[in-house]
């Protein structure tokens, strides 16, 4: 798990909000292949750009348990099944593209990855996610 602080942030992101991100070309890639590189901070630069700025926590790629209820922030179930079946494809061969979620204590934003998360759904395949959270204030007892 990585720390981050967020200062300048454009605050496009919101854990209130159900806007839906358009990321960097080279960054879907990385996404869609599963190939992302550490430090995860660096890496998720432009989707973290878009938050309001404070505090958070970066985590994964790891698996999402199946009881785990996410929240779209995008059409869903997602209307381009050749996107989805691309990924149950993938998926199907042993490869874990990874899908963006944003916690904020109570639910998670699908930021990206919507086709993804229906894929893995339909394979009956517990989704990769990279998850980014807002890390809460220390408050002593």
């Amino acid at each position: 798990m990585e720390q981050v602080t967020i200062s300048g942030g454009t605050g496009f992101l919101d854990v209130n909000t159900r806007a839906r991100a358009e990321l960097p070309q080279s960054l879907r890639i990385a996404l869609a292949t599963g190939q992302l590189r550490r430090p995860l901070a660096t890496t998720l630069g432009p989707v973290l750009d878009l938050l309001v700025d404070g505090d958070y926590r970066v985590s994964g790629p790891e698996r999402l348990p199946d009881e785990r209820e996410l929240t779209p922030t995008d059409a869903w179930p997602p209307s381009d099944e050749s996107r989805v079946g691309y990924y149950r494809t993938a998926i199907r061969t042993g490869h874990r593209p990874v899908a963006v979620v944003l916690a904020d204590g109570e639910r998670e934003l699908i930021i990206d990855g919507h086709h993804k998360i229906a894929a893995y759904r339909a394979e009956e395949v517990a989704p990769a996610v990279v998850r980014i959270s807002q890390r809460q204030a220390y408050s002593p007892s």
